[in-house]
């Protein structure tokens, strides 16, 4: 398996805007789709599931992976912009 940490982890706003959620590999980004989004059946989830699992299987890179979960949390709205 490739290197999994991201350069920059990803922050997310999860239930309020006081309550983040930091998001540093892929893993971490599986796990957050699965167990914290807000939207469910999303087109943008989906893909951003599908390049996630196809990343730690080698398939795609660490930088794809996050730039999936990226649109998705953008779409979902919880993206926590600094």
């Amino acid at each position: 398996m490739t290197e999994d940490l991201w350069d920059k982890p990803v922050e997310l706003m999860i239930e309020n805007s006081d309550h983040f959620r930091r998001v540093s590999n892929t893993r971490e980004a599986i796990a957050c789709l699965a167990t914290s989004w807000p939207k469910d059946r999303c087109k943008v989830v989906a893909a951003a599931r599908k390049v996630c699992l196809k990343a730690l299987d080698g398939k795609a890179t660490s930088a794809q992976a996050q730039a999936a979960f990226l649109r998705a949390a953008e779409d979902a709205g919880i993206l926590r912009h600094h």
